[in-house]
């Protein structure tokens, strides 16, 4: 379902079927990205865990299959006042779409 402003809701399940978290983005990439950002960040991006991130579009049967992972690094030089020396990067990379048969 596309939203006014051209935004769709995904929300992410877990091992058991249950939907706690909605993120909202254009593509479900973006809400991907958003959902991985919450994730235990690892020291760095190759010994950061992968995880695997399933995002049903709200008002369809598709679930998008990411697998994600968050890493602290340093902030730039450039960051604005209220950003903190350490930040949350993250990234995904999709593994398909399912169809749900419920």
């Amino acid at each position: 379902m596309v939203r006014e402003d051209g935004k769709r809701n995904f929300a992410l399940r877990d091992s058991n079927g249950e939907e706690d978290s909605v993120f909202s983005g254009n593509t479900p990439r973006q809400a991907a990205l958003k959902a991985a950002r919450r994730l235990d960040p690892g020291p760095s991006e190759d010994a950061a865990d992968r995880i695997e991130l399933r995002l049903r579009e709200k008002g369809t049967d598709k679930v998008h299959i990411y697998d994600g992972w968050a890493w602290e690094e340093t902030a730039p030089d450039d960051k604005p006042d209220w950003m903190p020396d350490q930040i949350t990067e993250a990234n995904v990379s999709k593994k398909g779409i399912e169809h749900l048969d419920e």
